[in-house]
C-alpha cells in the first residue's frame, strides 16, 4: 500500500512557508512547491492524509497550466523530476509532487468565476437576489446554470481566516481599475475554456478559483494555499460536481473519451 507523506523536509534548502497542504522552498531564484498528502477542508487539517494526494494535485495543476498557456503565460518551470537541479534529485520523495516555478508577488484577490448557482453564491442569492453585487434573474434554483458566467472575486485572507466575497467595485479599490479589469477578463476566459473542455467529456465545471500574482516584483512571501503564478496568471482550481438525483446538475451537452 502507498504510504501517506504528511511532512516534507529538504535539508540544505530554506523553507519559506508551510501551508495546509503545500510546502514552499527557495531554490536559487526559483521556488519549489511541494504538495503533501495532508487533507484539509474549511481551514482545518485532518490527522489522516490520502496516499498519493499530493502527486495528483501537482499533475492536475500541471495539466491545466499546459492547456491554458495560449490564454495567459504562467509561472511553471517544470514538474519533471528528471529536469530538476541535480542536488534536488537526491530527494526521491519529490518525484511527481513538486513544482519548480518562477517567483512572483501575490495579488491579494481570489479570482472566482461561477457558472452555476451553488455554495456561498446560492446562500447570497437567497438573501439578496444576486452575487457580489451582481443582480441575477428571479426564480433561479440551487445549481441553476447562470445566464452567463460571472466574476465574483474574494479577498485573499491569511491562513486560518476565511476569504470574503467582495464586489467588483471593491476589487478595483484594492488593485486598481486596470488590473481588476484584466483579472476579470482572464478569469472568465479561463473558466469558459475549462468549462467547454470538460463539458465535452461529461463533466460539469461549476466554478474556478484562480489565485494570481504579478511578475516583476519577486517576493518570498507567497502564501502556500495554491500554486502561484506570474505575469498576472492563474491556477485553475476546478470545482467539478457529479449528478445528484435529488437536485441534479444540468446534463453536459455531450460526452466523449
Amino acid at each position: 500500500m502507498t504510504s501517506v507523506l504528511r511532512t516534507i523536509d529538504l535539508p540544505g534548502y530554506r523553507r519559506l512557508s508551510s501551508g495546509k497542504v503545500r510546502e514552499i522552498y527557495a531554490v536559487g531564484d526559483a521556488l519549489l512547491l511541494v504538495a503533501s498528502d495532508r487533507l484539509s477542508a474549511f481551514d482545518v487539517v485532518f490527522p489522516d492524509g490520502i496516499p498519493g494526494k499530493g502527486k495528483i494535485l501537482t499533475q492536475l495543476a500541471a495539466f491545466w497550466f499546459e492547456k491554458t498557456r495560449h490564454l495567459v503565460p504562467n509561472h511553471l518551470i517544470s514538474v519533471n523530476f528528471d529536469r530538476f537541479p541535480e542536488d534536488l534529485r537526491r530527494f526521491q520523495e519529490l518525484e511527481g509532487r513538486a513544482t519548480l516555478c518562477r517567483r512572483a508577488k501575490v495579488i491579494p484577490i481570489e479570482c472566482v468565476v461561477r457558472g452555476y448557482l451553488e455554495g456561498s453564491a446560492w446562500k447570497e442569492y437567497q438573501a439578496t437576489g444576486g452575487i457580489c453585487g451582481i443582480e441575477l434573474p428571479k426564480g433561479l434554483k440551487r445549481r441553476s446554470r447562470l445566464p452567463e458566467p460571472v466574476f465574483t472575486p474574494s479577498t485573499k485572507a491569511e491562513q486560518g481566516v476565511h476569504d470574503e466575497n467582495i464586489t467588483l467595485r471593491r476589487c478595483r479599490e484594492l488593485v486598481g481599475d486596470e488590473r481588476a479589469g484584466r483579472l476579470q477578463m482572464l478569469s472568465l476566459s479561463l473558466y469558459n475554456f475549462a468549462h467547454d473542455y470538460l463539458d465535452k467529456r461529461g463533466i460539469t465545471l461549476a466554478a474556478t478559483t484562480s489565485p494570481c500574482a504579478g511578475a516583476g516584483n519577486w517576493s518570498e512571501t507567497n502564501g502556500p494555499g495554491a500554486s502561484r503564478c506570474s505575469a498576472s496568471v492563474f491556477t485553475i482550481s476546478p470545482t467539478t460536481i457529479s449528478t445528484s438525483a435529488a437536485s441534479p446538475w444540468p446534463t453536459p451537452s455531450s460526452s466523449s473519451a
